[in-house]
C-alpha cells in the first residue's frame, strides 16, 4: 500500500535514430507541427516498461504482463475464471469482481496502468475446449474482467527544442523478388540455375540527428487501493524507467537513454510523541500532497548552453532547479538540488512537504 502521492518526470534523449514512427505520416517521427517539437506517446512509452519487466520478471505473477506484443486479451481473461473455477453461486462477490481482483494480483501492468476487460466473447473453441465449465455456468457468455482504472498515468514526451526529422536514402544489395526492380534478373551462367538482381534498389529511413526529451508521470497513492500497486511495484517501476531503454535496442530507434528520473515526493515529518489519529492525519495529507503537479514540474528548467548551436548531445544542455527572470535570465532555487541534477546520479528524490519546503531526499521512502 501506497501512503505517499508522487509525481516524475522522465529525461531521456535519441541519438540518430526514430523515437517513435507515426504510421499515418510514412513512419517518420512524430513531431508537433505547429512547434516542430518532437513527441513520443505515452503507450510507446509503456510498451518499453512491459518489455522491460516482462524480461526481468519473465513473465511470472504477480508480473505477468496483461497487453503482449501480438497478444490475444481474451486468452489471459478466460484464465481469471478457469484457473479459480469461478461459481455464479459463490458468495465471494460477482463473478466479474473475483475476475477483475484476480487480474490485478497477477498482472503488473493491470494493477500499474489499468485495463477496459469488459469484452472478450466465449468462442466456439472455448465450448469445446471448457464445456463442462460453461454447461455448469450458463450466464458466462463473455469472459468479462472488468475495467480498471490505473495509479500509474504518463503524458505524451515531447523535445525540449524542435527536431528536424532527415529522409536517409538507404541501398538494399539483396532483392526479395527477382523482378522487383522490373529490370529482370540475370543467370550467373548460361544455362545454369542460379540467379542474381540485376540491380539493387534504394530504400530510406527517417530519423533525427539529436533530441532530448521530457515526460511527466503521475501515481495517484488512492487509486493504489483500488488495484493492489504496492511499494514493490513502485520500485520496480522506477526501475524499468531508468533501464529500459537498454532493452529495447533496434537499428531504427538509433541510440535512446535515459538521462534522469526526477521523483518528487510528497511526504511528511512524524515524531514518536503523537497520537494515531495525528499520524492518519499526516498520511492523509501527504496522499493529496503539498503542491500542484505542474508548479513542481515548472521547478525543472532545461535549456541548450548554446543558443547559437543544434544540440547533439545531452551534454549541450543546462538544468537547474528553479525558474526564470523577465531578462530570461537563470534563477537558482536550490544549489543542492541543482549540483544534484548537474551529476551522473540517473535517478533523484525531491521530498515536498509544503509549498516551500522542498528538499533532496537521501532515503525517500519508495526506496525503503
Amino acid at each position: 500500500m501506497l501512503n505517499n502521492r508522487y509525481e516524475f518526470v522522465l529525461l531521456f534523449d535519441v541519438n540518430k535514430g526514430n523515437p517513435n514512427g507515426d504510421p499515418d505520416s510514412a513512419n517518420q517521427p512524430r513531431t508537433d507541427f505547429e512547434t516542430g517539437k518532437g513527441l513520443v506517446t505515452d503507450v510507446s512509452i509503456k510498451r518499453k516498461i512491459r518489455n522491460y519487466i516482462s524480461t526481468q520478471k519473465q513473465d511470472q505473477p504477480p508480473f505477468k504482463i496483461y497487453v503482449k506484443e501480438k497478444g490475444i486479451l481474451v486468452n489471459e481473461q478466460k484464465k481469471a475464471y478457469i484457473d479459480q473455477n469461478l461459481q455464479q453461486g459463490d458468495d465471494e462477490g460477482s463473478l466479474i469482481e473475483r475476475a477483475r481482483k484476480w487480474m490485478c494480483e497477477n498482472f503488473f501492468d493491470v494493477r500499474a496502468f489499468g485495463a477496459v476487460m469488459t469484452t472478450g466473447k466465449v468462442s466456439e473453441k472455448d465450448k469445446k475446449e471448457f464445456k463442462e465449465y460453461l454447461e455448469k455456468n450458463k450466464e458466462v457468455s463473455q469472459w468479462n474482467c472488468g475495467q480498471v482504472r490505473g495509479p500509474v498515468q504518463l503524458g505524451f514526451a515531447e523535445s525540449i527544442d524542435p527536431v528536424e526529422p532527415m529522409n536517409i536514402t538507404i541501398t538494399r544489395v539483396a532483392l526479395t523478388n527477382a523482378d522487383d526492380t522490373k529490370r529482370g534478373a540475370k543467370i550467373v551462367e548460361e544455362g545454369g540455375d542460379t540467379e542474381t538482381a540485376s540491380s539493387s534498389q534504394f530504400g530510406n529511413k527517417y530519423i533525427i540527428p539529436y533530441g532530448l526529451y521530457k515526460l511527466h508521470g503521475f501515481i495517484s497513492p488512492s487509486l493504489c487501493k483500488n488495484t493492489g500497486f504496492s511499494k514493490d511495484d513502485l520500485k520496480l517501476l522506477f526501475d524499468a524507467l531508468e533501464k529500459m531503454f537498454d532493452f529495447d535496442r533496434s537499428a531504427s530507434r538509433g541510440e535512446m537513454a535515459t538521462r534522469k528520473l526526477i521523483i518528487f515526493e510528497h511526504n511528511s515529518d512524524f515524531t514518536s510523541s503523537e497520537t494515531e489519529e495525528e499520524k492518519q492525519k499526516k498520511i492523509n495529507q501527504q496522499k493529496l500532497g503539498f503542491m500542484a503537479a505542474h508548479k513542481l514540474f515548472d521547478k525543472i528548467k532545461i535549456v541548450k548552453k548554446d543558443a547559437d548551436v543544434p544540440p547533439r548531445e545531452f551534454g549541450h544542455y543546462e538544468i537547474w532547479f528553479g525558474g526564470l527572470d523577465e531578462q530570461n535570465q537563470t534563477i537558482i532555487q536550490s544549489q543542492e538540488m541543482t549540483q544534484a541534477l548537474k551529476s551522473d546520479k540517473t535517478v533523484i528524490t525531491i521530498s515536498v512537504k509544503s509549498d516551500e519546503d522542498l528538499s533532496l531526499s537521501q532515503n525517500p521512502e519508495w526506496m525503503s
